[in-house]
């Protein structure tokens, strides 16, 4: 179905949901995980890999931050979030120290790109501390729903901090022939530089590599990557990031000129519909989503959390900022809608492709 959608249309309805604990479970001395429970069975529709944004309470009012979903969207019923705390942090603490079973929590939809393309390569998945999280969904989901081999690479200061520990030795019983599980303890094996770590990558062949922790961490688990002969485009990360703005504070679109020569025709393909756009030459493309009322998704509008991700299908736009998707996201045509300005006349766009 095609549609103008020229003139203003009413705002898209928010897309914040109300979700009730339903278990905190303890995973270390520092870390736990939410199960969160839906008030309708499709109202958390998600894929291995992504995050929710919590809105956290704080004294200066509240807070919005991402988690990674630790779950598997095929093994596990009810989703659920695993925060480990942070020196200082203050979304993290209140988490750790305040949240129990029945409290109701409001979150934006799920989001991000740190999603397996080719659930039938080998994968190696590289961790540190809490980078665990994502990994955790898409080795559960790999396991329960594919058959690729899969070798884990998981870095922590001590084997008291390591998140999910009888879960991954339970995982490696059951799955000896297809899962390798190596733990690399600051304690037993020092700091992790590269070389530890492509020593543990046995059977890089065709393998992608997916990678979340601490930014030190991320760059020597690159490394190791590529010294073992994997392709670049072939390795996937996963950044944390604190969120600067309110994600859930609703802002309206700055106005924009109008005037021959400074606007551009788009189609824009959403939720199955086809819309056909005017797209101001200085404005974002989600700005101008959101003021004719559609329903685009995004998270941070900052372009560091890939919440507002869609594919280019023609034409050029500039992006003013990218922290998120990486060189294979850019070469498929990813783009944030967010940071996204139009440098050709006409474009073709679409989300959930």
């Amino acid at each position: 179905m095609t549609r103008t959608a020229n003139q203003a249309r009413p705002k898209a309805p928010s897309p914040v949901v109300q979700l009730t604990v339903h278990q905190v479970v303890r995973e270390t001395a520092d870390a736990v995980t939410l199960v969160l429970n839906a008030p309708t069975a499709n109202t958390v529709r998600y894929r291995a890999g992504q995050f929710l944004t919590l809105r956290v309470p704080s004294a200066d009012g509240p807070l919005a931050r991402c988690y990674s979903l630790s779950s598997s969207p095929v093994a596990d019923n009810l989703p659920a979030v695993t925060i480990k705390r942070v020196r200082d942090g203050r979304a993290s603490n209140w988490i750790c120290d305040n949240v129990t079973a029945g409290m109701v929590l409001d979150t934006l939809p799920p989001a991000g790109n740190f999603v397996p393309r080719d659930w039938d390569a080998p994968f190696v998945l590289l961790a540190a501390g809490s980078g665990i999280t994502p990994v955790m969904s898409i080795l559960r989901t790999a396991l329960v729903a594919h058959r690729n081999p899969i070798t884990l690479v998981y870095a922590n200061a001590d084997r008291e901090s390591v998140i999910f520990d009888r879960d991954l030795a339970e995982l490696a019983r059951r799955h000896g022939d297809r899962l390798t599980v190596v733990h690399l303890l600051e304690t037993e094996h020092g700091l992790p530089d590269a070389t530890l770590i492509a020593s543990a990558i046995a059977n890089p062949a065709g393998a992608h590599v997916y990678i979340c922790g601490p930014g030190p961490f991320m760059t020597v688990a690159r490394a190791a990557a590529s010294s073992k002969g994997i392709d670049e485009a072939q390795i996937h990360h996963e950044v944390f990031v604190s969120l600067e703005s309110d994600a859930f504070e609703a802002r309206p679109a700055e106005s924009a000129p109008s005037a021959d020569g400074d606007q551009v025709t788009a189609t824009v393909e959403l939720d199955g519909e086809e819309h056909t756009i005017d797209w101001p030459k200085s404005t974002v493309l989600l700005d101008v989503l959101l003021d004719k009322g559609l329903d685009a998704p995004y998270v941070c509008r900052e372009g560091t959390c890939g919440g507002c991700a869609y594919t280019l299908l023609s034409g050029e736009v500039e992006m003013l900022d990218n922290q998120t998707l990486d060189d294979y996201d850019l070469a498929r045509g990813s783009r944030l809608a967010c940071q996204s300005l139009p440098r050709s006349e006409h474009l073709a766009i679409a989300f959930d492709i």
